[in-house]
């Protein structure tokens, strides 16, 4: 197994990759500074129950006491501190490690607000791990080309989406529900100070299953140009009519460049969106009341062909994102993938810190609450290796809940159970990634 470096990483690699029938390899510019952080995301966001119903008001009344929902108004600007977003973070760490005070505690700590809450359902997932290198990856479907690549030494598989408006999207996707949640990541290459202030990676939840844009969609335009803040834009189209455009100010031309993570929250209505552990978007009634958005698609727009290129991996679709204190209170057991490590690490990433809030809140809400914390991984490496690791990984979330947040050591236990209980199948990629998990149980 592969221990992470954490800090700054600067790979410098000329790749060279070929795209197109013709097979002519292109030469691609150097990648930005932490290709290692990227190459390390493998999906560590399954688990192995399906979510509650939600408890009663009661519940709400002491959780969320007097919380609202804001309206945002058709055609403004939104500013990202009003929507509830975090601090802009440090990008230039990789996790930390909750068992060392001086580094760990305080680098999460940045990312202590994060509220991100991924589906505990999974629907789809894909890495492009099963796909041959050259090949267009076999779960998707494209009107353009476009092919399964690597950067540089790492063995993380990309896809490769060419500019124009060229729809990838999944054409046997399961059916959408009213509550899910979408991840991926992004690696940009040749991007510089004369990318285009059109320059966009357009996200789309459309009633359209094929290449349109459909009656009614929803969709995100991320931006790419170099040389001013462009901002992103959000858009419906509600029965053939638009209803909102909106556009938030950001600048993230050193996000795009630094492989960012894209998380996204459907709450029936209510769309948001993060970059990397800062929330953009948070729109109560972007998506269309009633209507089956069930498609996602993709597409790259005014990239220099030959020259620009943007690539996502990693697509993780799951059911939920409801709000896991409910479910542990309620239930009195919740597990979770969503709580991410370094690779053959227990190092805590910073996106982790949506759930271990959630944690928190339980904890401080009812003194009488103790928790077990028990990790678990997937079958790679050995048993003795694998349950060393799931009891460090059990304890470096005790260690942020401690340090981050200062709940008492004495009501915190850690267990570790390697591969010794999968909940799937250790010879897929998905099944592996509904194993490693972390558990929380009443005491």
């Amino acid at each position: 197994m592969k221990t992470s470096l954490t800090g700054k990483i600067v790979l410098s690699v000329l790749l060279g990759l070929a795209f197109g029938t013709s097979g002519n390899a292109q030469l691609l510019k150097k990648l930005g500074k932490r290709a290692q952080r990227a190459a390390e995301r493998t999906v560590e966001r399954r688990v192995e129950q399906e979510t509650a119903e939600k408890t009663d008001e009661v519940l709400d009344s002491i959780l969320e006491p007097g919380k609202k929902g804001q309206q945002v108004p058709p055609n403004t600007e939104i500013p990202p501190g009003s929507q509830g977003g975090g601090t802009p973070s440090d990008n230039s760490t990789n996790g930390a490690n909750t068992n060392t005070p001086e580094t760990g505690p305080k680098t999460l700590t940045v990312y202590s607000k994060f509220d991100y809450v991924p589906g505990d359902k999974p629907l789809f997932f894909d890495d492009f791990a099963n796909d041959f290198l050259g090949d267009f990856p076999s779960k998707w479907n494209t009107n353009a080309g476009g092919e399964v690549v690597t950067l540089g030494d790492s063995s993380q598989k990309w896809l490769g989406l060419k500019s124009g408006y060229s729809i990838f999207y999944i054409p046997n996707a399961p059916q959408l529900p009213e509550e899910y949640t979408i991840e991926f990541d992004i690696a940009t290459v040749g991007l510089d100070r004369n990318t285009s202030s059109t320059s966009r990676l357009v996200v789309m939840l459309s009633n359209d299953e094929k290449f349109g844009d459909g009656s009614n969609f929803a969709m995100a335009e991320l931006p790419f140009c170099q040389y001013s803040p462009i901002g992103i834009t959000v858009r419906n189209r509600v029965n053939g009519k638009q209803e909102i455009r909106s556009t938030v100010k950001a600048d993230l031309r050193d996000e795009v460049l630094d492989y960012p993570h894209i998380s996204i929250a459907v709450n029936k209505q209510r769309f948001r969106l993060w970059v990397n552990e800062v929330k953009y978007i948070d729109v109560p009634q972007l998506v269309t009341s009633g209507a089956v958005l069930n498609t996602i698609k993709f597409h790259a727009n005014n990239f220099k062909d030959g020259k620009e290129q943007v690539f996502i991996s990693n697509l993780k679709i799951a059911e939920g994102g409801v709000d896991l204190r409910r479910k542990l209170i309620a239930e009195g057991k919740i597990s979770t993938n969503g709580i991410l490590f370094d690779t053959g690490s227990a190092n805590i990433k910073p996106e982790s810190m949506g759930i271990i809030r959630q944690i928190y809140q339980v904890l401080q809400q009812d003194a009488n609450i103790n928790l077990k914390i028990v990790g678990h991984t997937d079958s790679d490496g050995s048993d003795e290796a694998n349950m060393s690791l799931s009891k460090n990984r059990a304890d470096a979330v005790k260690n942020a809940l401690v340090n981050v947040y200062g709940v008492d050591s004495g009501r915190l236990t850690t267990e570790g159970k390697g591969e010794s209980e999968p909940v799937g199948d250790n010879t897929t990629g998905e099944g592996k990634a509904q194993n490693r998990r972390v558990e929380f149980i009443k005491q």
